[in-house]
């Protein structure tokens, strides 16, 4: 099983950098032979906001996080969320605050690193 972990740093909204790697996210994490972690930070840790309301068919991060949650990891940046006054409580069901050092180790054991 390969290990692919995904470093997501722009926001949700505004342009399709997160969108995208999300999509990506969410192809690979569908795969049998493959483990998928998300780790969000800056202003990316907003990609993991419950309750969100977007126009009728724009896409939804929180929904696309949903999916790969259910397969793989979701991590926030906890000094990012704190910057951005982000609590634990806001998030959706998987995604957790976490460290840089927990990115640390979490990039030592991947096989490959994409960083959006």
């Amino acid at each position: 099983m390969s290990y692919i972990l995904f470093i997501i740093n722009d926001a949700p909204y505004g342009n399709e950098r997160a969108y995208n790697a999300l999509r990506l996210a969410g192809a690979i994490a569908a795969k049998e032979d493959a483990n998928v972690r998300v780790f969000l930070m800056a202003d990316a840790v907003g990609c993991a906001k419950d309750h969100q309301k977007v126009p009728e068919g724009y896409y939804n991060t929180q929904l696309m996080l949903s999916k790969i949650v259910r397969k793989g990891d979701v991590a926030l940046c906890g000094t990012c969320m704190d910057a951005r006054g982000l609590a634990e409580s806001e998030l959706i069901e998987g995604a957790k605050r976490s460290t840089l050092a927990q990115l640390a180790d979490w990039t030592q054991e991947a096989d490959k690193v994409l960083v959006f």
